[in-house]
C-alpha cells in the first residue's frame, strides 16, 4: 500500500501552504504551536503521520525563527514516525551566505544544509538559490526550481516590443541569460560594486538599453537599492521602459519607498514572501500550481524535468 501525502506548514507561511494544498487537492495538516512566555516554542502534529508521506512547507524570511520553527517540526514528523520528510523551502534564507567572501566569516548556506539534513530531512525543495552551488552543501536529493517556469509565460503575454533582458549584476548573468533564450531577446549586464552589505557603490551597464524595453532579472530584492539604481541609469541611457521580475521580495527598509519613486514601472514578483504593503508598481504571481505539481510528481516517483524546458508551457 503506497504512503499518503500530508501537507503542513509552519506559521508564517500558511498563506501559501493553503492555496498549494489546494492546488494540490487536499486541505493543509494541523500543526499546533505552542508559546512559552520567553519566546520559545514547541510544535507538535495534531493528527497522526505514522508511514505518511510528510512536505513541510516553510519559507524561511526573518530567517531565525521560521528556520528554528522547521527544524522543530521536522524533528517531531521524524519522531512521529512519518516515513519520508520533505521540507518545500520556497525562500531559501542565508543563501547569500555561500562561500567565504573576506576572512574569518561563516558559511551560513553551508551550516543550514547540515542542519536539515541532521534534524531528518530527506528531500529539499526549492526556488531560485542565490546561489547554484548550495545544491552541493546537501547529501540528499535537492529539486532546484527556476522562477523563470512563471515569469516567463507572464512576460510572453505581455508581447513586449524591442525587449531586452537585464541582470543588475554579474552574479545573475546566467540567470537573465536563461530568458533572453525563452524570450528571443538581447542580454544586458550590470557590473557594481559594493562599499559594504545593501550599499551599492559605482554601477556600469554592459551593453545597449537605447530605444528598448528593458527587463531587469533578479533572485533577491532587499532594500532595492541595486535594481533601482540600475533602472535609473538605464532610463538616463535612453532606455523606454524599465519593468523588473524577483523571484523573492524581501523588500526591507526603503524598498518600497525606493521602488516607487524609481523608474521601473512594473515589479513582478512571486509569493514565496509575503508582501509587507501594497503597493500599485508591484504584481505578484503565485508559486502554488507549480509546487503542487512537484508534490505530485515527487509522490508518484515521476521527473520533474518537465518544468525546465519552455516549450512545455506553450
Amino acid at each position: 500500500m503506497s504512503s499518503r501525502v500530508k501537507i503542513f506548514s509552519g506559521e508564517k507561511t500558511k498563506y501559501l501552504a493553503k492555496k498549494i494544498s489546494a492546488e494540490y487537492g487536499s486541505e493543509l495538516g494541523k500543526i499546533y504551536l505552542s508559546k512559552f512566555s520567553d519566546g520559545e516554542f514547541q510544535p507538535s502534529f495534531e493528527e497522526t503521520i505514522r508511514g505518511d508521506e510528510i512536505f513541510l512547507i516553510q519559507s524561511t524570511f526573518a530567517p531565525s525563527d521560521n528556520l528554528m520553527e522547521l527544524l522543530l517540526i521536522v524533528d517531531a514528523a521524524k519522531r512521529a514516525s512519518a516515513k519520508k520528510i520533505i521540507a518545500i523551502i520556497p525562500y531559501f534564507g542565508f543563501a547569500r551566505q555561500d562561500r567565504k567572501d573576506k576572512p574569518r566569516v561563516s558559511i551560513g548556506a553551508k551550516l543550514i544544509a547540515d542542519l536539515l539534513s541532521t534534524a531528518g530531512v530527506d528531500r529539499i525543495v526549492t526556488i531560485d538559490l542565490h546561489a547554484d552551488q548550495i545544491q552541493g552543501f546537501f547529501n540528499i536529493p535537492v529539486d532546484h526550481l527556476f522562477g523563470s517556469t512563471i515569469f516567463v509565460p507572464y512576460l510572453k503575454s505581455l508581447n513586449i516590443p524591442d525587449l531586452v533582458i537585464a541582470s543588475p549584476d554579474t552574479g545573475g548573468t546566467k540567470r537573465a541569460a536563461a530568458y533572453t533564450k525563452f524570450l528571443n531577446s538581447d542580454l544586458v549586464i550590470c557590473f557594481k560594486q559594493r562599499s559594504k552589505p545593501n550599499v551599492v557603490g559605482e554601477m556600469t551597464i554592459i551593453g545597449d538599453v537605447k530605444d528598448k524595453n528593458v527587463v531587469l532579472v533578479d533572485d533577491i530584492i532587499d532594500t532595492a537599492g541595486t535594481i533601482t539604481k540600475a533602472a535609473d541609469i538605464m532610463m538616463r541611457r535612453g532606455a523606454k521602459s524599465i519593468r523588473a521580475v524577483c523571484t523573492h521580495p524581501i523588500l526591507s527598509g526603503n524598498a518600497y519607498e525606493n521602488i516607487n519613486n524609481s523608474a521601473i514601472s512594473e515589479l513582478i514578483v512571486s509569493d514565496t514572501i509575503p508582501l509587507k504593503e501594497k503597493s500599485e508598481k508591484i504584481k505578484v504571481i503565485s508559486s502554488a500550481g507549480l509546487f503542487a505539481d512537484v508534490i505530485k510528481r515527487i509522490h508518484e516517483n515521476q521527473s520533474i524535468s518537465g518544468h525546465f524546458e519552455f516549450p512545455t508551457f506553450g
